[in-house]
């Protein structure tokens, strides 16, 4: 068999504590925006995705290692996030547009 010399990433102590105070603080900005700020409806779920997409990058890029990684896995993981995106709108198109079966209900 051959041997692959890859130089694996090992990420610092202070690294994974430094990403998990970031998603520490972007949660509490993100409870004191729910709770105790009132943003205009259109612009607080954009506000809320905005930073949930900047945790879920730093989950990916630093707990995932995928900041290191080969650019392969990271097109995967956003070829998946389309994918997944392509289904939901795909069954949004179905039943946002559906008759009611039984007008009762």
């Amino acid at each position: 068999m051959s041997e692959h010399n890859h130089e694996h990433h090992v990420s610092t102590a202070g690294q994974l504590w430094a990403v998990a105070t970031a998603l520490f603080i972007l949660t509490i900005i993100t409870v004191v925006l729910a709770k105790f700020i009132a943003i205009p409806p259109p612009f607080d779920v954009i506000t809320a995705i905005s930073i949930a997409l900047v945790k879920a990058f730093l989950v990916a890029a630093f707990f995932m290692n995928l900041y290191w990684d080969t650019k392969f896995n990271t097109m995967l993981l956003f070829m998946a996030v389309a994918f997944f995106l392509l289904m939901i709108s795909i069954t949004l198109l179905d039943t946002l547009y559906r008759n009611d079966v039984v007008p009762s209900f």
